[in-house]
């Protein structure tokens, strides 16, 4: 079964499944219904369109840079009554996401949609703005074998830093988070989008299961994922 693989990463990320009042937390992943509602900005839908292709599509991330958990303060001000919100979020973070489906026709409507997209895209917030590229592509494999061999997506620097200081270690061991359809996990997310309508949001529930991934297939000597983006760069300013 086909899945489309993304690159979500960004000096900031915030993916709320349980954000209440003027507290705003973020989970350690990229949730479903965020990653669901930049795809649904890539389309074009509207806030009231219907979402059930998408949410019937498999889910699935790899922490290949898990990032810190940190968090600001923002003044909010309903009706002229201003009052401290404390939203958290993740700083320099890079997922790598997965989208497993049987309509492949929708995974190429969807690479072609992110590369094209009809409205903003971010990471979770409107003010969080993802790095490109975001599309990686699609890939004939299930949703677990496209994420175990998918290369690490951190630069070169950063391999290198790793084995500097994980000597006499092979290859990294990366978290993934799975949608988990019928080996009895007992671990449930609230983040499956019904409704995106801002007056009757909905959400409903989905198993995950979340196992570390010890892959030697990860590093890649002397290789730098962003070295094409340098050197159209140096190329721009010539």
């Amino acid at each position: 079964m086909p899945t489309l693989l993304l690159r979500l990463a960004g000096p900031m990320q915030s993916w709320g499944t349980e954000s209440k009042f003027e507290i705003r937390r973020t989970g350690n992943v990229p949730s479903k219904s965020g990653v669901i509602g930049l795809l649904a900005s890539a389309l074009g839908r509207g806030r009231d369109a219907s979402l059930d292709d998408l949410a019937a599509m498999r889910f699935g991330v790899r922490a290949d840079q898990e990032g810190r958990v940190t968090y600001d303060y923002q003044i909010a001000r309903p009706e002229n009554t201003p009052y401290i919100t404390k939203r958290y979020y993740i700083e320099d973070a890079v997922f790598l996401a997965g989208f497993e489906s049987e309509d492949e026709k929708l995974l190429k409507q969807l690479d072609h949609a992110l590369r094209n997209p009809k409205y903003f895209l971010s990471l979770g917030r409107r003010s969080y703005v993802p790095s490109v590229p975001i599309v990686i592509g699609i890939r004939e494999a299930s949703l677990e074998d496209s994420l175990r061999s998918e290369p690490w997506l951190v630069s070169d620097w950063r391999q290198k830093l790793w084995r500097k200081k994980n000597i006499g270690q092979a290859h990294p061991r990366l978290r993934m988070v799975i949608e988990d359809r019928g080996s009895g996990s007992s671990t449930f997310v609230r983040d499956v989008p019904v409704s995106f309508d801002p007056h009757h949001r909905e959400f409903a529930v989905r198993a995950i299961k979340e196992m570390v991934l010890d892959s030697e297939s990860l590093v890649q000597t002397e290789h730098d994922a962003f070295s094409a983006l340098e050197d159209d760069n140096v190329s721009d300013k010539n």
